[in-house]
Order: structure tokens, then sequence, then C-alpha cells
């Protein structure tokens, strides 16, 4: 059987280094892959005049897993998100974003155990129809929401709940106000919850969602949702853990995925060994689970937990005056 062969991409700022650190962790872990290092982002503009240049665009067809960490889209300048770009061109259609306690952070919350799925191709970021008036008073915007993108991503949440064993989904939505496209992912959502008698169903207006979250967040279990309010619940429940260096991400298709830290490239902190590598040792978990490899991602997850809860080796946004190359030492030794 032919070795698993990885797409790394470093990504921009913190990227390379936090990168480097979840490719130790993996290989100290025991996990015997491959990797196939490519760029994107800035990198990847200054070497070769293109943000995601075909041959990384070749390697992510190929191999169907890829490891990334974060990476810079200008701003102004008329770039298209390359997050949101990858999105699109390999049809990853869900984003996953667990967020859990860890003992050891300086979280305002005990006890959270929450996975956000979010509708990844839809919504508010499908891109059309954005337009600005001549005189540039007005600018517009289309939001879209299909019944099969509603339906796929009801489903891929319902299985997600059943298959890990939780008990409830919430339902997240606007369709009070937003009646056509909230409405259809809502209506959507409900038949497909139909199929699943064994699990919980909840719906939840997203305002309401939002205070909840702070108020009560235990109550939530798995939360479904579209594009636009799923990009800030997330974060929102990043937030309930300790941050966005606490919290990975996965963006799954049909026979394609791609893991990765959810912060940003903090180009501020590059190069200065400082940067908490979590994030994406997290993603890295992420995608052991994703490959069938359950056994080795609880033995990383332990080592992890462990390093937090002691606080050896931590850095400085958990608490400790450490660096990237410490933690990952003192992860590597619990392995």
């Amino acid at each position: 059987m032919s070795k698993q062969t990885i797409t790394v991409i470093k990504g921009d700022g913190i990227g390379p280094s936090i990168v480097e650190a979840a490719i130790q962790v993996l290989e100290k872990a025991g996990c015997d892959f491959d990797y196939e290092y490519v760029d994107a982002g800035l990198t990847a503009l200054e070497k070769t005049g293109e943000l995601l240049p075909q041959a990384t665009l070749d390697a992510i067809l190929k191999n169907k897993i890829t490891l990334k960490g974060p990476l810079t889209t200008p701003v102004g300048e008329g770039f298209t998100s390359i997050n949101v770009t990858l999105r699109k061109k390999f049809n990853l259609y869900a984003n996953v974003r667990p967020v859990i306690s860890f003992k050891g952070t300086k979280a305002r919350y005990e006890n959270i155990d929450i996975i956000t799925i979010r509708e990844n191709t839809e919504g508010m970021y499908s891109g059309h129809g954005q337009t600005v008036s001549e005189d540039g008073q007005t600018a517009q915007a289309s939001s879209i929401v299909t019944k099969e993108g509603a339906r796929r991503i009801a489903e891929f949440a319902f299985e997600t709940a059943r298959r890990e064993s939780r008990k409830k989904v919430t339902i997240v939505h606007k369709a009070n106000i937003l009646k056509s496209t909230s409405g259809l992912f809502l209506k959507t959502a409900r038949e497909v919850a139909q199929s699943y008698p064994d699990i919980e169903v909840q719906e939840m207006i997203v305002d309401n969602t939002c205070m909840q979250l702070v108020m009560n967040p235990q109550q939530f279990d798995v939360i479904v949702t579209t594009n636009l309010f799923g990009d800030i619940l997330s974060d929102l429940c990043a937030g309930l853990v300790g941050g966005l260096g606490m919290a990975p991400g996965a963006n799954i298709g049909k026979d394609c995925a791609i893991f990765e830290a959810v912060h940003g490239s903090a180009p501020d902190i590059a190069g200065k060994n400082l940067a908490n590598p979590s994030s994406v040792i997290l993603a890295s978990i992420q995608m052991l689970e994703y490959l069938g490899m359950k056994d080795k991602a609880d033995k990383i997850l332990a080592a992890l937990t462990d390093v937090i809860a002691s606080g050896d080796r931590t850095t400085r946004d958990l608490g400790g005056s450490f660096g990237t190359t410490d933690f990952t030492a003192a992860l590597i030794e619990r392995l």
C-alpha cells in the first residue's frame, strides 16, 4: 500500500514556523506520510506573481489532502480571497470548526465542546451580484442558497453528530427576515432532520444564538448554518475557548479536504519564535481523524492537553513565556 502524500502549504507570516511544528509532531506520533510542499499567498506572489499558482492547485487535486498555514490576501488591491477561491475550486462545501476547552488556557469558560458546521460555497460568499453604482453611492451583493447546497450541509451535520455520538444539532438561521434564502435553508434542514430521529433538533435565530453562546454555551453541541453566519459564529466559539489560536478548521468536499489554522498570518510576530502552533496542530488532528487514524489523533491530543494544562513551556497567549520551538519540544517529549 502506497504512503499517503500530504500537500503542505506553509503559508505567510508565522505560517512556516507553526506548520513545521505540526509536521514534527505528526512524525513523532508515527505518522508515515510523504509531504509535497507548495506555495500560496504572499510567498507565492513574490516567487511567481500569482497568489495561487497552478502547480499548487495541481498538487491539491492530486494528493486530495492538504495541511495549510495562514495565508495573506492583499486587502484593497482587487485580489479575491485565497481561502474562498480554494473552497470554490475544489467544492469544499463543508467547513468544520470544533472548539473544546483546555485546562490551562485563559478562557472565560470551561467544559465547552462545540462543532460549528458551516456551508462553505454559497450564501453571501457566493460572490454573485457584487456591484457599486457609478456615483459610488449604492453597493449591492446577492446571497444565493440552493436546496441541494442546504441539503448536503444539513446531512453532513447530522451524519457528523451521529458518527461522533452527539446528542443535538442546532439549525441557525434568520428566516424571520431573510424569508427566501434563510427560509429555504431552514426548510431543507428540517426535512433532513426527519431522517435522524435519534438526534435532538433545535432551531435558533442567529442573533439569539450569539447571545446564548455567551450566556450558556454548554447548551450547544453541533451547530449547522449558512456561510456568513457560520463565519461569525465559529469565531465567537473560538473566543469561548481562548481565541483563534485554539481553533482548527477543516474544509471538506466529496473527495478532497484542506485542514488549516484559522487565525491570520500575524506578520508582526513572524520570525520571532513567539507563535502558538496549537491551531494547526489541532487541524492536523482533524486530518488524522478524517484519514481514519484516530489512535494517533488521540495520542497527539492527549499530549497537547497535558502541555497546556501543566503550563510546560507554553506560549504567551497561554499564560507562559516560551516560544514556538519550546512549546513543540514539550509536546514531542510527551509523544
